[in-house]
């Protein structure tokens, strides 16, 4: 990764989130967990060696998006600069494609794979790409459902609870089904 690493934990109303970012763009986000240790454990295994430092005002203002977005607020994070690294060809374009998913737009892993001219059997393609998303909530892999309405996996803490959660406070209606493990197609 070019340049040097950098992080900060964040409090937001849903728990403790986390931000990663290098010269070039935001490298990760850790999506709210119970605790600032769990939260620092994860962001660290993705960014090992960054160091936690005071971030600059363009990461501040990500982070107050994050914030306003966890107590309700419509934000969208489309202008956000990314650095996603070296991603496969299909992941990076899964990501450019799901991106542009607004506040609570939803789509199915099979209709991803579609708009990309790739069949319905690169669906799990599409949820392997969610499921190694390196900035959640600014790649709305929460907005990505299995077939049927069903929520789908998440790797997030909290997994398919947390996912629920995220697109009830956008107004998705969520069908109530056992949590789910892993991914259905």
């Amino acid at each position: 990764m070019p340049g040097h690493s950098h992080y900060q934990l964040f409090e937001t109303v849903a728990g403790v989130a986390a931000i990663g970012w290098t010269s070039t763009g935001i490298v990760s986000f850790r999506l709210p967990a119970p605790t600032a240790a769990e939260t620092e454990r994860g962001i660290l295994r993705r960014l090992a060696g960054a160091m936690r430092t005071e971030p600059p005002a363009e990461i501040v203002a990500v982070i107050e998006d994050a914030i306003r977005y966890f107590e309700g607020e419509r934000i969208e994070f489309f202008d956000v600069p990314v650095d996603l690294g070296e991603q496969p060809p299909f992941f990076a374009q899964v990501y450019a494609l799901v991106r542009k998913l607004g506040w609570g737009e939803t789509t199915t892993y099979g209709a991803v794979a579609r708009a990309l001219d790739a069949g319905p059997e690169h669906a799990r393609a599409v949820g392997q790409a969610m499921a190694a998303n390196p900035v959640p909530l600014i790649v709305p892999c929460h907005r990505v459902l299995a077939a049927g309405g069903k929520i789908g996996g998440f790797s997030a803490p909290g997994g398919s609870t947390s996912k629920a959660r995220m697109l009830e406070l956008e107004g998705v209606p969520i069908a109530v089904a056992p949590v789910q493990q892993g991914f259905d197609f």
